[in-house]
Order: structure tokens, then sequence, then C-alpha cells
């Protein structure tokens, strides 16, 4: 396995050409003792051009943090600093009746991620993860809803997982999957710019977590899952900065991360039990450290895709699926923050990366923060401007 910590060269990553390709080669160990070395740029890709078709679903959101279909061309929305759920139907958005006083937003904490269970028409059940206030107390945490038949309430059935850290509202994460193969949810978290989190196994910040989606206990194969402390139970991979996304490849259940870096070396991680991925930035949280500091005891996990320098912070993301996507099928679709574009990051099955396409078409939008799935293929991507933002769709033309 290869550690592809292949630093794109960002002259061709941030072209503004109809499409830019480039192509990487594999390298050396990705769960190396030393840092790997950086490929040199390798011909383009002879893919056909990834050709795409832009519609806006909704507008006049103010930075909608997620997005996940309810059956029926139904749509749920959050949106983070409003702290507001919303129902979308034919391009109309309706308020959904949600404790917005008691979620805690500050920075880049507020309501921010969903999951949909897959049968939600049958159960009406979602999960949302937040920062929450009670009194002077606030932390984040992961929360299981039902939503009403008429879809105008939100009930709460249970806080799954509390005392995610948070300190100003810095890197509060927080992305949600649920695993299609078990039923577990993984919850990737930010490490609340605090440098002692990440590495530390009883923190729950810079972590991803695996529990249980209906109880928000550990999952038994978890590899803490005996440990005497109960937050340590929860983890199944540590050493992240600030993970905003996390996908599940559909041909092989492969789940990996997407997470910022400082000013430079975004990462997608490929997860796998108890894997550290080497973010160190203790103490006074040093942002000059390497993102996998090989330096560190013990091994570490190199990203299977790293940005390079500068960042352009990458967020939310989504496997491509179908025939109509050709040979971007399988896909990793990933939205960038001040790259304000959308990434395709091919890779082999091995998960070794092949080329990073970015469409010209998505680069007039701005911020772009969460990219979701529908059924026939096509994605939902949201901006994240703050004003008149909104939720496009995106599919791919043929022929």
């Amino acid at each position: 396995m290869s550690s592809r910590r292949a630093a794109l060269a960002l002259s061709g990553l941030l072209g503004l050409g109809a499409l830019t390709v480039m192509t990487l080669p594999a390298q050396a160990n990705r769960a190396s003792g030393g840092t790997a070395a950086v490929g040199a740029p390798a011909p383009s890709s002879t893919a056909a051009p990834l050709e795409l078709r832009v519609r806006t679903v909704v507008a006049g959101l103010q930075i909608p943090w997620d997005v996940q279909a309810i059956g029926g061309g139904g749509l749920l929305v959050t949106e983070r600093d409003k702290a507001r759920l919303s129902v979308v139907r034919r391009g109309t958005r309706r308020t959904v009746r949600f404790p917005s006083d008691s979620v805690w937003v500050s920075g880049e904490t507020g309501l921010m991620s969903l999951a949909v269970d897959p049968r939600f028409e049958r159960t009406r059940r979602f999960w949302t993860c937040q920062g929450w206030q009670d009194g002077s107390d606030h932390d984040i945490r992961v929360s299981m809803w039902k939503l009403s038949g008429n879809e105008r309430r939100a009930r709460l059935v249970r806080h799954l997982v509390t005392g995610l850290p948070t300190t100003s509202g810095r890197h509060g994460g927080c992305r949600l999957l649920l695993d299609a193969d078990s039923p577990a949810l993984y919850v990737g978290t930010g490490d609340a710019a605090d440098p002692a989190n990440p590495r530390s196994l009883t923190s729950l910040g810079g972590k991803v977590l695996r529990v249980h989606r209906r109880t928000g206990a550990a999952m038994a194969a978890n590899p803490y899952a005996d440990a005497s402390d109960p937050r340590q139970r929860l983890v199944y991979t540590y050493g992240h900065r600030n993970v905003q996304g996390l996908a599940q490849r559909p041909s092989d259940g492969a789940v990996v991360s997407v997470e910022h870096g400082p000013d430079r070396d975004d990462e997608v991680n490929e997860l796998s039990p108890g894997a550290d991925f080497g973010w160190n930035p203790g103490p006074g949280y040093d942002e000059s450290v390497p993102m996998t500091d090989q330096s560190l005891p013990g091994q570490q996990t190199d990203a299977i895709w790293t940005s390079g320098y500068p960042t352009i912070a990458t967020s939310g993301a989504t496997w491509t699926s179908g025939s109509r996507w050709g040979p971007y099928d399988q896909a990793l679709a990933v939205a960038a923050l001040v790259g304000e574009r959308l990434l395709f990051i091919r890779f082999d099955e091995a998960l070794e990366q092949v080329d990073v396409t970015t469409p010209a078409v998505m680069q007039g939008y701005g911020r772009l923060r969460s990219v979701t799935s529908l059924a026939n293929g096509d994605l939902l991507v949201t901006t994240s401007n703050g004003t008149d933002d909104r939720i496009l769709r995106v599919s791919p033309r043929r022929g």
C-alpha cells in the first residue's frame, strides 16, 4: 500500500480551464516510519472530459452545512449559524420546529452534519451533530431525532454522544456517516484547536468515532472496545485535525475522511481501526508541524491524497456511483471552501490515487461545503458564502 502523500501542483489544481486533470504515480509505504516521498506529475489522464449540468434546487440560505434526501423528492437541510432545520420540496423551504435555542453557535460550530435512516419513510429517523448549550455549559453532541409525518416538527429521541470538546467554536468538526454494512455511525470530530486532543485517546476531539446508531454505545469491533475509559471505547481513529468529510466507497465499503490542514496539506485519509494520522500541534498549538508527523512514536498513517501548499480547505465528500459517470464512476467528489471548486479524485481498487479533475463549471459558485449522493447518482452540493447560499444539483452529461 503506498503512502500517496501526492502533493498536487496547485497551478494545475487551481487552473481555470474547462477541465484540469493531473495524474500522480504511486509512492512509498502509506503507514511508514519516515516521511513519504512526493511524486512528480505524470502525463495527464486519457479519460474522457467530465461535463456537468448544474441546477439550483433552492436559494436564499445561510451557510447550509449539510443536505440529505428524505424520499419523495424531499430534502432535509441544516444551516449552521441560524441553527435552522428545514425541509425543501419543489424548490420551497419550510422551517421545521427544532430546539434551535439549545444549539450553541460560535465560530465554526453550530448546527452541522446530518444522517438520514435508509428506511426513513418508515422510521422517520435522522441524526444531527451540533453545538449544544445547557445554561453556561456547552459541548458538541450527536443526537437522534424523529421527523413528524407532516414534516413540521423534529422530536428528540436521545443524545447519542455528548462531550465532544469545544473552545471558541474553532475546529468543531463534525461529520456523520451511516455505515452501509452494519448498525455503526461514524462521527468525524475536530480537535477544538486544543493541542492535547488529537493524541489523547480519552478525548473525543480530533477523532473518528464509531458508535451504534441507535444507542451511542461503542461498536464491539472498535479497536479500544475493552478500554476502561468509556470515551476511549468510542475511538476508531485518532490524530486528526478537523474532520469535515466522511464517505464510504460503494464498491468495497472503504471509508475515507477529509480534513483541513493549517496553511497546507488538506488530506483524504483511508480509515482503518486504531490508525494514527499524526496531527500533534502541542504544546501551544504549533501549526507549523506536519499534518502527518512521522517523527512521533509508533506508526502514523499517511494520507491517500493531499493538497500540498496552500490549503484549499477541503470539506464534504461522497463517492460517485452509476454508469452515467463513465470513467468517473467511483470517483471521490470533494467540496473545497477556500479553493471554491469541486474536485473529482480517482483512485484505483487499492485506493492508489490516479488523477484529480476540477470542472470549471463548478468554479463560479464560491465556497462549497457539502456533497451528497442521490439515488440516481446525481450530487447535491451546498455553497457556504454567508448570504444567498444555495443547494446545487450536479448531474453528469454523457454523449
